[in-house]
């Protein structure tokens, strides 16, 4: 749910403004009821803005509220200083919203406003037509998704488990960029923490965990590189990041993992994948955006994709591209929650489909990597990545496809096996891609997120790039 600012622009003049106040309301009335229809909670100015003092005084007032977002409705010809006082008092993301009219001119007033704003370059949305028309609330309720998005950014921590991974520069942010761009802080946490607290999980809060992932998932124990041993190993990691994680007040997270846990411990793909998932061995939970290989942009897209969709953010490598079939194998070692096997509200019914295997020879310390195809259907993909120092969100729409066990498993044998992996049918040429992608971890969640990304870019002031399209 989010909180939303409403405000009415009316025309200055007393004896107009007079004979349009019962048109404007009912235009506001309808505003606020589609709103709340949609579940978010409307903050409306006492009175419409029809005089410079009201136009500043009714916008401290809904500002007070602190909304994700205010709005500025348009439902007759307004002045367009009113709407300039009423921005000035207006420290969020600010949308304007107009009828389409012949006898009220709302379009006009809306667009005499957003010219002016312009002008002192201040950034706002645009919404034209009537909310009782599906299409028109949901351009609103994208501008919405998007503020709530920015909104869930600010002030927000994310912990960073470990350093730079094996030399990659894209997984490693500059924290002084990340306050003044997201304002998010980063909480530097050794690795060793999660080694230390592992140890003094209770044995039989990890015996719980391993007979239901025995129970639910398939488990392919071989007695070297995965024993029930190591298992619970893995589980007494998750409870220990979990309990770092509430310590801190994190919002989400990156685990380094290479080489030093991966190598001498275990690997952290348990962990992650059940970090991301909306359930774990104990029930229901929130998510809580975990990337591999501590990548800073990788955690900070998913946390975006997070609070623009409400659903757990995938993480992958771009591992291989199948020329023959036009499609890309996205898999990283074991790290994609396991909701995307089935994307099922039960548990039982994603893990039937998980397989936790042995460990390749990458990491020697062993333990299970998560094995699954994605279930197929349609996605939005996005990475921020950084061009001379500024950053860009790239964004492409595509789909994960199923081609049944057999090819499946063909398929994902060409790569990794052991990992989990998700086929994905891109709406971009390979060699647009891959002539212009900055990094080689990708993110995605289901459904059309196109437009609320690049509205989440003009907030942040982030440079929007579609792939392909």
């Amino acid at each position: 749910m989010a909180r939303i600012g409403l405000l009415t622009i009316s025309d200055g003049r007393d004896f107009v403004h007079r004979d349009i106040t019962d048109w404007a309301r009912s235009s506001e009335d309808a505003i606020a009821a589609a709103l709340e229809g949609a579940g978010h909670e409307v903050v409306r100015a006492p009175e419409l803005v029809w005089t410079n003092e009201l136009a500043s005084s009714q916008a401290r007032l809904v500002a007070e509220a602190r909304p994700d977002l205010t709005i500025f409705n348009y439902s007759v010809w307004a002045f367009p200083h009113f709407s300039m006082l009423a921005a000035a008092s207006t420290p969020g993301p600010l949308v304007l919203l107009s009828n389409i009219d012949p006898v009220q001119p709302g379009m006009v007033g809306m667009l005499a406003a957003g010219g002016a704003l312009d002008q002192i370059g201040r950034v706002h949305g645009r919404v034209w037509g009537d909310v009782a028309d599906p299409a028109t609330l949901e351009r609103l309720l994208v501008h919405v998704r998007a503020a709530q998005a920015v909104g869930g950014l600010r002030g927000s921590t994310f912990g960073r488990f470990g350093g730079r991974p094996m030399g990659m520069y894209t997984a490693v942010a500059n924290t002084d960029q990340w306050l003044a761009t997201f304002g998010v802080d980063v909480e530097e946490i050794d690795q060793w923490e999660i080694v230390r607290r592992s140890e003094l999980v209770s044995p039989a809060r990890a015996r719980e965990g391993r007979e239901w992932l025995e129970k639910h998932a398939n488990v392919h124990y071989d007695g070297k590189q995965l024993t029930p041993e190591l298992l619970e190993r893995q589980i007494r990691s998750y409870h220990a990041v979990r309990e770092l994680i509430d310590e801190w007040n994190l919002d989400f997270s990156g685990i380094k993992g290479q080489p030093e846990l991966t190598t001498h411990f275990t690997t952290m793909d348990v962990t992650e994948a059940f970090l991301n998932d909306p359930y774990d061995w104990e029930g229901p939970k929130p998510t809580h955006v975990t990337a591999t290989e501590s990548d800073m942009d990788a955690a900070l897209t998913m946390q975006i994709l997070k609070l623009i969709s409400g659903d757990p953010v995938l993480f992958a490598d771009v591992r291989h591209y199948h020329a023959d079939r036009d499609i890309w194998d996205m898999a990283n070692s074991g790290q994609h929650a396991t909701w995307y096997a089935a994307r099922s509200d039960d548990p039982a019914e994603n893990l039937r489909r998980v397989h936790l295997y042995p460990e390749v020879f990458f990491f020697p310390a062993g333990g299970a990597s998560v094995h699954h195809i994605a279930a197929p259907g349609d996605m939005t993909l996005a990475r921020l990545t950084r061009h001379s120092g500024r950053y860009r969100m790239q964004v492409v729409r595509g789909a994960f496809e199923d081609y049944g066990d057999e090819v499946n498993e063909q398929l994902a044998r060409q790569s990794t096996f052991e990992w989990p992996h998700a086929f994905t049918r891109m709406d971009v040429p390979a060699d647009e891609f891959l002539s212009r992608f900055g990094a080689n971890h990708i993110h995605a969640v289901p459904g059309d997120y196109v437009a609320e990304l690049e509205q989440v870019c003009r907030l942040l002031d982030v440079d929007f790039q579609r792939l392909g399209g």
